[in-house]
């Protein structure tokens, strides 16, 4: 009895998966946007069942996946349901939401990878390559314009502008990579957790983003990066130049955090109204000042505890 009850459970959810990829591969507007649901039947299946039974359920997906949409289906398929997969199975650990967080990202960064190499190896589709030749085609549509008008100087500038933003994007690819995984895990919780919650699957809360402390090894990872970049001055497109700025991107976006989240804790114990909070840290990611000094707040705060500073004494 209980096996019938898993099997049709197990039925029910690879309906609803199929269909949400259905609309995910053919519907243009509304198909990216649910990507984000992909996860969810897998993620309600791992959290009640043993793994024999999340084998079965994901090869019953695999299945399904090449006939609702080929090799894309597939594809799209074993990067979501694996998240999902692991985030239901950790769920049912009863493990925090940042231990969920960092599992899930690592698993959506290995699929993403993986779907990299073999679009590139097997149809020849190489999505930073896409990216730049739109670029230049873009460039070369803006310099014929300005052909037209006479503006030779303009053209010389337009041309180096792009060849930066062709570097840029060639050089911070793996960093962008990693943030867009743990923010697409991070979005996927916010979507389905409450939808799972209501079939009795618990889940734990998150922290208050103000409690949030980050090792003090993370500063010292990004004084190496940093000083491996002035001290060595390594030669561009090289690996050890693609690891130091990359591992400096992405070490400065998480002392960004401490910083908002020290600036929230500062604003907490002095009662100031969280709008202002809100309002400094949608500036953080607009104005290039703003974001340097939420960043040297948030060295600060791992450095030399800042925020005891402004604890309430008994």
């Amino acid at each position: 009895m209980k096996n019938v009850r898993k099997l049709t459970e197990g039925a029910i959810l690879l309906a609803a998966f199929t269909v949400i990829l259905l609309v995910v591969i053919y519907v243009p507007v509304l198909g990216p946007l649910l990507n984000f649901v992909l996860p969810l039947p897998f993620m309600m299946f791992a959290a009640k069942n043993n793994m024999k039974y999340i084998g079965a359920f994901f090869v019953a997906a695999i299945l399904l996946s090449f006939i609702a949409g080929s090799l894309f289906g597939i594809s799209i398929m074993l990067i979501y349901g694996a998240v999902g997969t692991v985030i239901g199975y950790m769920l049912q650990k009863n493990r925090s939401r940042n231990s969920i967080l960092i599992a899930g990202s690592l698993m959506f960064i290995v699929g993403m990878i993986i779907f990299y190499v073999a679009s590139a190896a097997f149809f020849h589709f190489n999505i930073i390559h896409e990216l730049t030749e739109m670029l230049k085609e873009s460039t070369k549509m803006s310099q014929d314009m300005l052909k037209a008008l006479g503006n030779e100087e303009q053209i010389k500038q337009l041309n180096q502008q792009n060849a930066n933003m062709i570097q840029m994007i060639q050089t911070l690819a793996p960093g962008a990579l990693i943030i867009a995984s743990i923010g697409s895990v991070f979005v996927i919780q916010w979507i389905c957790f409450p939808i799972i919650k209501r079939f009795g699957i618990s889940v734990q809360p998150w922290g208050k983003l103000r409690n949030l402390t980050l090792p003090k090894s993370l500063l010292w990872y990004y004084l190496i990066a940093l000083g491996g970049m002035l001290l060595f001055h390594p030669q561009e497109g090289t690996y050890v130049y693609l690891a130091l700025i990359n591992a400096r991107y992405i070490l400065e976006l998480f002392l960004v955090l401490q910083g908002m989240a020290c600036l929230f804790y500062i604003f907490h114990q002095r009662k100031v109204a969280k709008g202002l909070g809100v309002f400094i840290a949608i500036l953080t990611f607009i104005i290039p000042i703003i974001h340097y000094i939420i960043m040297l707040v948030g060295i600060t705060d791992i450095g030399f505890d800042f925020r005891k500073r402004f604890e309430k004494k008994e």
